[in-house]
């Protein structure tokens, strides 16, 4: 009978400390995830600040158009233009030096006229 609960004991003892072992595996599992989680929302920013830059200097090559009021905004390849320009022509001149740039896959114009 003694041999009968010791052998319960053991073997109730093996059960928790495999579940304990799984527990520390998806642990670890999870923390290896959420590191490349972090590094790929980190790969997402940098492509996104290269492509605002990118769009920028556009911007700002393209003749006939202000672009020091313009303020670019750069989320997954969506471009936002938002600021003033002096001339309903610059809206269009912009959307276009916007979609030229490499890695843009749409442009939202919020551009409006300055009043001065």
């Amino acid at each position: 009978m003694k041999q009968n609960r010791v052998t319960r004991l053991v073997g109730g003892v093996l059960i928790v400390l495999a579940s304990l072992d799984v527990h520390a595996q998806s642990s670890a599992a999870a923390q290896a995830s959420g590191q490349s989680y972090a590094s790929d929302a980190k790969a997402v920013k940098a492509a996104d600040r290269a492509l605002q830059k990118n769009v920028i200097r556009a911007l700002s090559k393209t003749k006939g158009l202000r672009a020091a009021t313009i303020t670019v905004r750069a989320h997954g390849g969506v471009v936002t233009l938002e600021g003033t320009v002096p001339e309903q022509s610059q809206v269009g001149l912009a959307t276009r030096a916007a979609e030229g740039v490499e890695g843009v896959t749409s442009v939202t114009n919020a551009l409006t006229l300055s009043t001065l």
